[in-house]
């Protein structure tokens, strides 16, 4: 079916997916995770979006510490062949979904037109049938073209707590409902009756959203959103690069912007809501245990990735890619190794995953923001070992990439190129270094690494000194836009 209106997809990647905790962090969250065919849940998603009729663009709206880290997602030799232009909205921090889909309905609105349909799609999601897929978002671009803000049902196949439900009312055209009510996550007995009434649908979280009406719906529902994200986005200038376009949204405005889901502003209060129900092969992919059901089980009930040894093992997960896990006699269980933390859990509790990880958060404890290697718009580091007053790190550089130009306070560092060459500025001096070349960086010396050449560039760096955290550090100069100012989040 041909569409007048410009399809615009929207991959909205926000949370941290803390209970899929050690897997998923902070600064790497669960988008990222890749699943056994090496693709991640973003990555998925982009060629999802990219693979529906009329569709040349796409606008992310993510968080500015992942944002390379998603063009390296995006730019990945299995998904170039999709090549469509790129918009991104960058956030300072989170500020839920209404907020999101508020500055993406402005700016499509600004560059497409308010005849623009937004395909709201969560990064972290996973849709196994994609022809469904494309199916159900022909039956909602013909409810939008009537006006309807539309939601994506899934039909229910049991009675799960962990989710919202969306009550179906009056039939529609192309296959639709009016939505009678949305419901929030029920206990088991009124999850039973809802699965059993054939009327109750999973609330999946995507929305094909015509920009005129959503933005007329904000305007009357949800003023202090609509009002606060416009002004917010006009203190935030469009940037054009030669393979995206960015607007990375102030912070001091963000800030004042209301912290509240697009359901609670718009969808439950609107009266022009419609939902397409539909199976796709869907999951929020929510815990380890949606995870753990993607690979295939063995005689014994166990899910395994990686390598193990196993005695006496039945219906456990275990996710050990870095190293050998051995077990026996466990039954029930979720194992799952990184090179700097190791969960075990029981099955039946993979929700309360979370409570670990604010605890960790209350603590300030590194597992809960970084894994041992750090994506970092240039490359990666990995912390090979630490300890009192000395770190050590393998340094990966991408050809062409820069480090800024910054100093540190309270340690000195020792450069030692392992493969590739490496382009140094110290102190005043800038020079070559090549295969097992070395140099010091005195403490308060300006210094910068880049890769001139057309291999990565390795190299290993040993820090000394009475105090080694990522925050000593003030940068000079950054071709990557970052600075070292900050803004407290209320």
């Amino acid at each position: 079916m041909t569409h007048s209106s410009t399809l615009l997809p929207c991959i909205v990647a926000g949370g941290s997916g803390t209970r899929l905790w050690p897997v998923s962090r902070a600064t790497l969250p669960k988008p990222f995770i890749r699943l056994a065919d090496d693709q991640s849940l973003l990555q998925k998603t982009f060629l999802r979006a990219t693979r529906l009729a009329e569709v040349d663009r796409v606008l992310t709206v993510t968080n500015r510490e992942v944002f390379f880290r998603t063009l390296d997602e995006y730019r990945d030799k299995r998904v170039t062949k999709a090549a469509p232009k790129l918009d991104f909205l960058l956030e300072p921090f989170g500020r839920n979904t209404a907020p999101a889909i508020a500055a993406a309905a402005l700016l499509a609105e600004r560059l497409y037109g308010a005849q623009t349909q937004l395909l709201v799609l969560p990064a972290d999601h996973l849709i196994r049938d994609e022809a469904a897929f494309a199916q159900a978002v022909s039956q909602a671009r013909e409810l939008a073209a009537q006006g309807y803000l539309v939601t994506f049902g899934i039909r229910p196949h049991c009675a799960e707590t962990g989710f919202g439900y969306i009550e179906q009312g009056d039939a529609l055209a192309a296959g639709g409902f009016r939505v009678a009510r949305f419901v929030e996550k029920p206990d088991k007995a009124r999850a039973e009756a809802f699965v059993a009434d054939g009327r109750h649908l999973w609330n999946a979280g995507m929305f094909c959203l015509p920009v005129d009406v959503l933005l007329a719906e904000f305007a009357a529902l949800a003023p202090e959103v609509l009002d606060s994200v416009r002004a917010c986005l006009e203190r935030s200038p469009l940037s054009e690069h030669p393979h995206y376009r960015q607007a990375e949204l102030d912070a001091e405005s963000f800030a004042a912007v209301p912290d509240i889901s697009i359901d609670y502003a718009v969808m439950e209060r609107s009266s022009k809501v419609a939902v397409v129900p539909c199976e796709l092969g869907w999951s929020d992919i929510g815990s380890w245990q949606a995870l753990g059901e993607l690979t295939p089980a063995d005689a014994d009930g166990n899910r395994i990735i990686g390598e193990t040894v196993l005695h006496d093992v039945k219906g456990c997960y275990i996710d050990a890619r870095s190293r050998l896990v051995g077990a026996l006699g466990v039954e029930d269980l979720i194992i799952v190794d990184t090179p700097d933390a190791l969960l075990i859990a029981a099955a039946d509790r993979c929700q309360d995953v979370r409570l670990l990880t604010r605890e960790l958060q209350r603590r300030d404890h590194d597992a809960f923001r970084l894994h041992r290697t750090v994506n970092r718009p240039w490359g990666t580091y990995t912390v090979l070992e630490e300890g009192a007053r000395f770190k050590i790190k393998r340094i990966v550089v991408r050809p062409g990439a820069s480090l800024s130009l910054q100093m540190h306070h309270h340690r000195s560092e020792h450069w030692v190129v392992v493969c590739g060459m490496a382009r140094v500025t110290n102190g005043e001096s800038e020079f070559l270094l090549a295969t097992n070349e070395s140099t010091f960086i005195p403490a308060g010396h300006s210094h910068r690494l880049s890769n001139p050449g057309v291999v990565d560039l390795v190299m290993i760096e040993v820090q000394s000194g009475e105090y080694l955290g990522e925050d000593d550090i003030v940068r000079f100069d950054d071709i990557y836009g970052r600075t070292p100012a900050k803004v407290s989040v209320p």
